[in-house]
């Protein structure tokens, strides 16, 4: 077969006239500079502050921060090592955003929405910015539906409800994960999401509390974003934000309650401190650039309880903080008091003793209050809280003075101290609210008031085994009306006192 060359000729022509080359404008940057996590950019004057660029020859994808004349300052997001000087950076158009939506249940997900615990590709459909603006004044209502974390001293002295911001502050080792982890338990069959972002936190500590969550068959309603320690500062820093966009999914489409641990957001600045520090950003107090508060505020304001017109879901919030030494008064922790709507202050000394969760109810407050309450436990936290008053104020009096005490007040130490024993409760195993109700009526109106401080604690897992098996009706009557009436109120004083006669006579024969 010959070839002709009028023949070529006249493809070619046709190809010619049938072309309509499209011309399109790509605004294009250069790498100048690469290392710690940062690139500083040439070009790309129309870069917006916290856009994602990407990094076109390895497909990684960074964060622009600084709006030089001439230069960007990009945070990359994942590993710095295959990005060179030269290498061309276009602009995506796009703010970072995550995977969200239900495939996420029962998942650990980095900052960026991809699977970190081996089960395969998530297949999630919908997508949200990490970045929101927070719902206004008149796009939320006052919160006043209990968030119960089912431990008894804080359901009772420093009650949470859903939409709220309640900060858990202590140093470290003091328990601040477990009451997370505890609340996180306690949203078993209460149609509530929870997400928890683990923040700079060793690999084998999330892996851990993951089993945890799976044992106990909270893992079905619960997402765990984790930027773990080893990792860039870039994805520290964008994991609470991660979590925040995959709670909110929940709230505001799926019109759900959503309970969102941070833990911790004292890594979080820090991490954020450092890459402030790189794209040379002026320090101010301890060296943390100006904008810290702002770091936290907004995302913490994204907490909220939407108006019924809103769909009436709802986000709480509970963000950890690590103090040195107890000092609330440090920079970062004065920040976060002040954009929460309370703490929950855990004690060095009270966890030494013992006395766990170590709750230090004087520094610790709800400026939620009773609103988070149901009536029946409003019934008896009061003198609950009167007497450990009392109590604290007796205990710190005595130590100063050798006199001989009067019966009152030595009564009022034996009954504090049963009350604080009565508020000692073990990891993982939150109660409902009937039975944390159940025990505090009995340990405020004396039931306790005669055992030694020793049995306390089984005084409790016996009068609760029993209850649950012969008072069931006198717990049901609880958890239905909220309240304890004057008939559950009869049931309830002549079931206490029959057991406790009981438990009594079993102490002293099993002495014998």
């Amino acid at each position: 077969m010959t070839i002709r060359a009028d023949e070529i000729s006249d493809i070619i022509k046709k190809e010619i006239q049938g072309f309509d080359a499209e011309v399109r404008e790509v605004n294009y940057g250069t790498v100048i500079q690469v290392g710690d996590n940062i690139a500083t950019v040439y070009g790309l004057s129309e870069a917006r502050a916290g856009e994602m660029l990407l990094f076109e020859k390895t497909g990684i994808y960074g964060i622009v921060f600084n709006l030089e004349e001439n230069t960007i300052g990009s945070v990359i997001v994942g590993r710095d090592t295959e990005i060179k000087e030269g290498d061309r950076v276009v602009r995506t158009g796009k703010i970072v955003e995550v995977p969200v939506g239900p495939q996420l249940l029962g998942r650990v997900v980095n900052p960026l929405g991809e699977p970190a615990d081996g089960k395969g590709p998530l297949n999630a459909t919908a997508t949200r910015p990490t970045e929101w603006v927070a719902p206004t004044v008149v796009e939320r209502q006052p919160v006043g539906v209990p968030m119960a974390t089912g431990l008894k001293a804080i359901d009772a002295m420093v009650p949470i409800g859903r939409g709220q911001r309640e900060l858990i502050i202590g140093d470290r080792g003091t328990g601040k994960t477990a009451i997370a982890v505890d609340a996180i338990l306690n949203q078993k069959g209460k149609d509530v999401i929870c997400v928890y972002v683990s923040v700079g936190q060793k690999t084998n500590n999330v892996a851990a509390i993951a089993e945890i969550l799976a044992k106990a068959g909270a893992m079905e309603y619960t997402i765990i974003v984790t930027a773990n320690a080893n990792e860039p500062a870039s994805l520290l820093y964008l994991a609470p934000y991660a979590g925040c966009a995959m709670g909110e999914y929940f709230m505001y489409t799926e019109k759900k309650d959503v309970l969102i641990i941070y833990d911790d957001l004292t890594k979080h600045a820090k991490a954020y401190r450092e890459m402030s520090l790189l794209l040379r950003r002026p320090p101010g107090r301890e060296a943390y650039p100006g904008d810290v508060f702002f770091l936290h505020s907004r995302l913490l304001e994204r907490a909220a309880r939407l108006s019924d017109e809103e769909g009436g879901g709802s986000m709480t919030a509970l963000p950890i903080i690590e103090t040195q030494l107890g000092d609330v008064s440090a920079y970062i922790p004065t920040n976060v008091i002040s954009i929460t709507d309370g703490q929950i202050f855990l004690d060095n000394d009270l966890f030494y003793q013992g006395i766990r969760p170590a709750v230090d109810v004087g520094l610790s407050v709800s400026r939620v209050g009773g609103a988070a309450q149901v009536k029946a436990m409003k019934q008896v936290a009061g003198q609950l809280r009167l007497d450990l008053a009392q109590f604290r104020e007796l205990a710190a009096f005595t130590k100063f003075s050798a006199d001989e005490l009067d019966k009152a007040s030595r009564d009022q130490l034996r009954r504090g101290e049963r009350v604080v024993q009565a508020l000692v409760q073990k990891q993982f195993q939150p109660l409902p609210n009937e039975e944390e109700v159940a025990f505090i009526f009995a340990a405020v109106n004396g039931y306790l008031d005669e055992l030694p401080v020793t049995s306390v604690s089984r005084f409790e897992e016996r009068y609760l085994t029993r209850l649950r098996a012969d008072g069931a009706d006198i717990l049901a009557s609880i958890r239905e009306k909220k309240a304890i009436d004057d008939e559950t109120l009869g049931k309830l004083k002549s079931f206490l006192e029959a057991f406790v006669k009981s438990f009594a006579a079993e102490q002293q024969a099993t002495r014998a």
